[in-house]
């Protein structure tokens, strides 16, 4: 049986990729004023819209427990897998790595965890990566290195509304978010080594969306590329998002997924996000 391939519900994957690579996804948690779920299974994008959108919120989320990934890892081996590849949400914004890693240590090398950098796309392309290496017959280091180098030709642009969502989970310093309410601008992250940072700052939604685009384009360079697109509860932000890249990338972009972001990422973003993840194609 081919190597394994684990992500975590912060891939946003449309379910037919995961589903056609046979990923198996490992839920993280979240509370939304005090009703907690499963992103993915009992948590949903349209459950943190309505309460993110609320005056008055708490909005907590946490990492799966070693045991759910260790449990999942067994039932993968026992059922004939060669060995796994678990690609995780950045070790920066969860601790998810670090649990399954935990988990990884009692099985004897046949686990490979790969902290993607990253959450949304950024995770689902080495995820597709890695699953696709799998289906060539690659062993274990292979598909590890199918992951870990589709990482570094990753990156992730994203617009907010307000900053005050990163700042109540931890994500962004306070400076950062008084300076961005007191001069009502919209910020731009982008993650660098897997952190969110602030990269600049615009005055208006349709601006914000047109920096993603040039950034996206600057982020390609000469490469033929992938898009990963993301919203929460901003449909037609990221329907312009894609017709404005597609119309710019022309036939250097290959295969573009629009989907939701869910509870987790909602949850330190807020109503209002718009991403773009940029893979840039390996040659050949």
């Amino acid at each position: 049986m081919p190597v394994a391939v684990v992500i975590d519900s912060t891939a946003y994957l449309p379910p037919e990729l995961v589903q056609a690579h046979r990923l198996t996804v490992v839920p993280l948690t979240v509370v939304l004023n005090g009703a907690e779920g499963l992103e993915g299974v009992e948590t949903q994008p349209a459950d943190a819209t309505v309460a993110l959108s609320a005056r008055r919120v708490t909005a907590t989320t946490s990492r799966p427990a070693p045991e759910q990934f260790a449990r999942t890892y067994r039932r993968l081996l026992d059922a004939g897998a060669d060995g796994i590849v678990s690609v995780h949400i950045s070790a920066a914004l969860s601790g998810t790595v670090e649990a399954a890693r935990l988990a990884a240590a009692d099985l004897d090398g046949r686990v490979e965890v790969v902290d993607s950098r990253s959450a949304g796309m950024g995770l689902g392309f080495p995820a597709i990566a890695a699953a696709t290496a799998a289906e060539v017959g690659a062993d274990l280091a292979g598909v590890r290195d199918a992951a870990l180098a589709a990482v570094a030709r990753t990156t992730v642009w994203f617009y907010v509304d307000t900053l005050e969502f990163l700042r109540r989970g931890g994500r962004i310093n306070a400076a950062e978010a008084l300076v961005g309410t007191a001069l009502s601008v919209k910020p731009i992250m982008h993650m660098p080594d897997g952190a969110i940072v602030l990269r600049e700052k615009v005055r208006t939604a349709s601006r914000g969306v047109a920096r993603l685009v040039d950034l996206a384009v600057e982020a390609a360079g000469d490469d033929d590329v992938d898009l990963g697109v993301h919203h929460l509860a901003a449909p037609q932000r990221a329907e312009a998002l894609r017709v404005a890249l597609t119309e710019r990338f022309g036939d250097r972009l290959h295969d573009t997924y629009v989907s939701e972001a869910g509870a987790v990422v909602g949850a330190h973003a807020g109503p209002g996000l718009a991403c773009v993840v940029v893979h840039r194609r390996p040659e050949g």
